[in-house]
């Protein structure tokens, strides 16, 4: 990317003020070497987003962000609905809630060292994964609306986990103003055999070994310390979050004409929040989010299952469980003064700093973990929300490392088996059901996780507290 555009506020954040139809300036974070990195595709959809009305402050990229549909992957934006602020199924992106949930086992990573093929294994048989995975439950359609209503709180209410998880998912494990109504049948009926699979794609469920820690005090706050075993699990909220995406972004194609919305491109489709579509789209949105937050209580539940099966009278309490695809609705100090915004979040974490009311009593002091996926063979990151992240960018922090390479120019570059082999040399073991998928998620296909972490820790946009490294991988 072309840096002469950008005025260098600090040694992470770079701002272009506004031009011709933008509304606010557009801000990225990141180191120079990451933002030169970005394709300038990041840059021009930045400038798309800061002409949307009711936009406030600016238009925010994250130290991973790269080319998305109409957002930039990495974008954040907050709109004023009483500025004639819009709602955007790309603001959202189509897997509305994909997020990470971490684990803590109890394990030394000697206690798994000795077992660790039979571990992969297991949880390879018993975590459904990769393109068309069907999972061990079937939902009737009272079922389906059931779930799309409650969330991680439905799936706990039958047997699925315990109350102890809902403390330490975001919203509790229930996303407010879900409207099963608002979701398509077509909708429902993909998802009524995936609830309980990982899908495919980035998706992963990863042993990882806590290898290093940064902030001995946060650390402890979660739990966590050097040599303990950790389990992540990313996914989101499968064919459902899909499908709604798709439908919604032909209306709002529509629907932005009809509210005389001039779109600089015709994937930012949006809608007025206080309009039909928009109110509809937002309670499929937040049934997505539910939905998302049930199929990784299911698996969890599933996880328990195989970890008993191998380490009987183990038991995994959660640390987090963060979504990124969201848009939410949340007060921010804007010029002075507190303001009800709709944050839209698309591949991008909320990290709420200590004190912040939403937290939960545990973390309340702490702020809120941020939990970074790696991919294959590279290191995964948790962080914590700082107060400082609320004035830089509505208390948002990067979501992962980034692709730097498209899927189809990763198949040109590695082959699944070779990929899967190298990992083992390092003793890092992969489990999938298709090695194309291995080819396209891998490690060298995204970009330095670290350096996007650290630029993440210097802008003050999350904190580092601990490093993980991976010890098994099953892949979708």
């Amino acid at each position: 990317m072309d840096l002469q555009k950008f005025t260098q506020l600090s040694e992470t954040e770079w701002r272009v003020e506004a031009f011709d139809g933008m509304r606010v300036p557009g801000v990225i974070f990141g180191t120079e070497e990451l933002i030169r990195q970005m394709d300038q595709k990041v840059f021009e959809q930045l400038i798309n987003v800061a002409c949307l009305p009711g936009i406030v402050k600016a238009a925010y990229a994250m130290p991973d962000a790269h080319w998305g549909y109409g957002f930039p992957i990495g974008g954040v934006a907050a709109f004023d609905p009483d500025r004639g602020g819009v709602v955007s199924a790309g603001g959202v992106g189509f897997d509305i809630s994909c997020g990470v949930r971490s684990l803590r086992t109890g394990l030394r990573v000697e206690d798994v060292q000795s077992v660790k093929a039979r571990l992969a294994d297991v949880l390879f048989r018993r975590i459904p994964a990769g393109v068309g995975s069907r999972g061990r439950l079937r939902l009737d359609r009272f079922d389906v609306d059931a779930m799309l209503c409650g969330g991680a709180q439905w799936a706990v209410e039958r047997g699925y986990g315990v109350k102890q998880d809902l403390e330490r998912i975001e919203e509790r494990g229930c996303m407010k103003g879900a409207k099963p109504m608002a979701v398509s049948d077509h909708a429902k009926n993909r998802q009524r055999d995936e609830m309980g699979t990982l899908g495919s794609g980035n998706h992963y469920l990863e042993v990882q070994s806590v290898a290093k820690v940064f902030d001995v005090e946060a650390a402890s706050a979660l739990g966590i310390q050097e040599g303990e075993v950790v389990i992540s699990i990313h996914c989101g909220s499968r064919g459902l979050g899909h499908q709604i995406g798709t439908e919604f972004l032909k209306e709002m194609v529509v629907a932005a004409a009809d509210s005389d919305i001039d779109l600089p491109d015709r994937e930012l489709a949006c809608a007025p929040i206080h309009s039909e579509i928009g109110e509809r789209y937002l309670g499929a949105m937040r049934a997505a989010i539910n939905c998302a937050l049930a199929n990784r209580q299911i698996l969890t539940h599933l996880l328990r299952q195989a970890m008993q099966e191998v380490f009987p009278g183990a038991e995994l309490t959660l640390i987090y469980d963060v979504s990124h695809n969201t848009c939410k609705v949340e007060e921010h100090p804007v010029n002075g003064r507190s303001m009800r915004l709709y944050v839209h979040r698309k591949g991008a974490t909320r990290a709420f700093g200590p004190g912040h009311p939403d937290l939960p009593d545990a973390l309340r002091a702490t702020g809120q973990p941020v939990l970074i996926g790696g991919t294959m063979g590279t290191a995964s990151y948790i962080l914590i929300g700082t107060k400082e992240s609320e004035k830089h960018s509505f208390s948002s922090s990067c979501h992962g490392a980034g692709r730097q390479m498209s899927r189809h120019q990763a198949l040109k570059n590695w082959q699944g088996r070779q990929v899967v082999d190298d990992l083992a040399k390092r003793g890092i073991l992969v489990r999938s059901p298709s090695y194309r998928g291995v080819a396209e998620e891998a490690p060298g296909a995204y970009k330095d996780v670290s350096a996007v972490v650290d630029a993440a820790d210097r802008a003050e946009l999350s904190r580092k507290v601990a490093r993980l490294e991976p010890l098994i991988t099953i892949k979708g």
